[in-house]
């Protein structure tokens, strides 16, 4: 009987078997390195930088942006060249949560940029990303076609330049998707293919990504806790033989939010963004190169939602 009872305690003890037939949906195949980009690549900026925007209904919000400071411009040397540059941008933003998406952007140096999402149910969409620009060969556009279904993704990519994609990714156990792309440039002329794999849990999430065209990429994010994650990137370029390494943090308080990464190359930035008031936040970049003696500075102010 004593055994019996034993027995019956240890099959308790051992965790319950996966579902098989009901995985949870993964990430768009797009996104698998999400968590690491917005912990070690923020949206750094050199100079000053000024965002405004004026909801006008709950859909419809206008939004003016102005930035003032220097860009690089290529030079034959490894000296790094900057000239001083200002734009002023005016968008314009529908955004309706049930099914639709449209914003469009237009600088004063006459580039244009469209993003439309339309949701034709709650697993098929259909999303376009254009840019029109006054040089020769540099507008671009883009269709995505998104179908999500219960434990898996895809997504056919049509673009100019004869620009042919697809990708799928799909959920094997609870915690981990295995997927794959294709792509074909007609213009000129050139395929690759990759696969990718995504680890996530409540506290770990990792990701691996190899392509033909010789990049292999692995990344990894430790939620330390609620407020505070750490994350580290590998890329390595099997053509030029040529590997960088980065590691970060991303630290969660009341009133900001700070995030700071470190690389291989000596390159060192920081991006606290501080919240003023309900709305009114405070953005402070930084960015400094040892190598290339290159240091950027910035700071700027975001009003609206």
């Amino acid at each position: 009987m004593g055994a019996a009872f034993a027995k019956s305690d240890s099959a308790s003890d051992q965790p319950p078997s996966p579902d098989w037939l009901n995985l949870p949906c993964p990430v768009k195949y797009e996104e698998i390195q999400r968590e690491n980009i917005m912990s070690l690549k923020p949206e750094l900026f050199e100079g000053l930088r000024f965002d405004f925007t004026k909801p006008l209904n709950q859909r419809f919000s206008l939004s003016h942006s102005l930035f003032m400071g220097s860009v690089e411009v290529p030079s034959q040397g490894a000296q790094i060249i900057k000239v001083p540059a200002a734009h002023y941008e005016f968008g314009a933003n529908l955004i309706d949560q049930r099914m639709m998406m449209l914003i469009g952007r237009i600088l004063t140096d006459g580039r244009m940029s469209a993003r439309i999402k339309y949701d034709f149910t709650d697993r098929f969409s259909v999303k376009v990303n254009a840019q029109l620009t006054n040089e020769p060969h540099f507008s671009q556009g883009m269709f995505h076609f998104d179908y999500r279904g219960k434990d898996y993704q895809t997504q056919l990519q049509l673009g100019n330049n004869a620009f042919y994609g697809f990708n799928y990714i799909q959920s094997v156990t609870p915690t981990v998707a295995l997927g794959g792309e294709v792509f074909w440039l007609g213009h000129q002329r050139k395929s690759g293919i990759g696969f990718a794999g995504r680890y996530n849990t409540d506290k770990v999430v990792a990701t691996g990504q190899f392509a033909s065209t010789g990049i292999v990429s692995l990344t990894y994010v430790q939620r330390v806790s609620d407020k505070v994650s750490l994350a580290s990137d590998f890329l390595y370029n099997w053509n030029s033989k040529e590997a960088t390494t980065s590691v970060g943090y991303d630290y969660l308080l009341r009133q900001c939010r700070l995030r700071g990464r470190l690389d291989t190359n000596g390159c060192i930035a920081a991006y606290l963004e501080e919240r003023l008031n309900l709305g009114v936040n405070f953005l402070l970049s930084a960015e400094i190169d040892h190598w290339k003696k290159d240091y950027k500075f910035g700071f700027g102010m975001t009003v609206g939602e």
